[in-house]
């Protein structure tokens, strides 16, 4: 068995990753059913010639559905997809997935295990003379620092050389767009931040265009240029990282990006009473009822500085921050925080709440079901 990355540097030094022809992949009202249950509802969507675009969502969300339509995996039941422009896949047109110049990374890898690494990342390579099919899947080894394993089996390696050996079988062709498919699930946590980044930065040099699956909304945020929201089968809202956290369309979207305390409210007087706060209505008219959702980030608490008394009925440390259930006046429910582990002394019950009016986000009640 080859020794564990997590005792050796994860990448060695490596060739440059050759350069693709990026291509835009667009979506255009993609509807799916499975069983006659409606998955895909509807879809509008496109990836720009060399972004990395993040599909992100729960499971059942349709993301890696939307995804196997893109690969010619599955086919749609309404909608047109369409690569730089011309449709691959509609009424009238479906070329299979060996046509399309789209490379497809699977969650288990799928690396054949009685084939050579070298053999495995050459698979994709058929349509070429097999002497320089191998001169391709040894650069393409290079690249991800795994050349010194080319004869080996993929049995003998660990996941995270199994990811890369993967990466590299779908990069040797040399893809228009990169379809990747929870390409990190499997890996250790201490791992995974690493292999990520190396992933990055060779789909950086490569300029292909990649759709990326994930339900990991860090994750998202840590590799996307852009980020697709989705819920029931439905696109919820599309845009950076930045956008998404800042601008959550509604309630699911605040949820997802930031764990969240929600409360129900009512304008009066042109602001919104909470029981960690008071901020302005905004556009809400007055008498309208809404959902209020309070960033666990932005509750800050102390001993004496802020503007609501609160009793600590638990507090949890998670290493650099701690977890805190406070009882607020007039609140039925727990009011959670997120603070600097150790900022507050040890046994200390009774604190002062205030929070950060940036981090209390207004919603309809309506827009909370989308």
């Amino acid at each position: 068995m080859v020794s564990d990355p997590q005792d050796a540097p994860v990448m060695t030094t490596r060739r440059t990753a050759g350069v693709s022809f990026a291509a835009s992949l667009t979506f255009e009202d993609i509807h799916h059913s499975y069983h006659a249950k409606e998955t895909i509802k509807g879809v509008s969507l496109a990836a720009k010639a060399g972004e990395v675009l993040c599909l992100l969502g729960p499971s059942g969300s349709g993301k890696t559905t939307l995804l196997r339509i893109a690969a010619g995996i599955e086919r749609q039941s309404a909608g047109r997809l369409m690569l730089n422009g011309q449709e691959i896949s509609g009424p009238s047109v479906f070329l299979p997935p060996e046509k399309r110049g789209v490379g497809l990374m699977f969650q288990d890898f799928a690396l054949f295990p009685h084939m050579t690494i070298r053999d495995n990342v050459r698979f994709g390579l058929t349509a070429i003379p097999k002497k320089e099919g191998l001169i391709q899947a040894d650069a393409a080894l290079e690249r991800v620092g795994l050349s010194h394993y080319a004869d080996l089996y993929p049995h003998v390696l660990s996941g995270g050389e199994q990811q890369r050996v993967a990466l590299a079988r779908a990069l040797a062709p040399r893809p228009a767009v990169l379809l990747m498919d929870e390409p990190f699930s499997g890996l250790d946590s201490r791992l995974k931040d690493s292999i990520r980044a190396d992933t990055l930065a060779i789909l950086r040099e490569t300029r292909a265009t990649a759709i990326v699956v994930t339900h990991d909304a860090e994750e998202a945020m840590r590799m996307a240029d852009r980020i697709a929201l989705l819920k029931d089968g439905r696109l919820v809202q599309v845009g950076t990282a930045d956008e998404l956290y800042r601008e959550p369309r509604d309630l699911f979207a605040a949820g997802f990006f930031s764990e969240i305390n929600v409360f129900d409210a009512q304008v009066r007087g042109g602001r919104v009473e909470t029981p960690v706060g008071s901020v302005a209505a905004g556009p809400h008219p007055e008498g309208k009822r809404l959902s209020v959702a309070v960033r666990l980030s932005g509750v800050r608490v102390g001993e004496e500085d802020g503007d609501i008394p609160a009793r600590i009925l638990s507090r949890r440390f998670i290493g650099v921050v701690e977890l805190l259930e406070l009882a607020v006046p007039r609140c039925e429910e727990v009011v959670r925080a997120r603070i600097r582990a150790d900022r507050l002394p040890h046994g200390l019950r009774d604190v002062m709440l205030s929070v950060n009016e940036r981090d209390i986000l207004l919603f309809e009640k309506s827009s909370s079901a989308s």
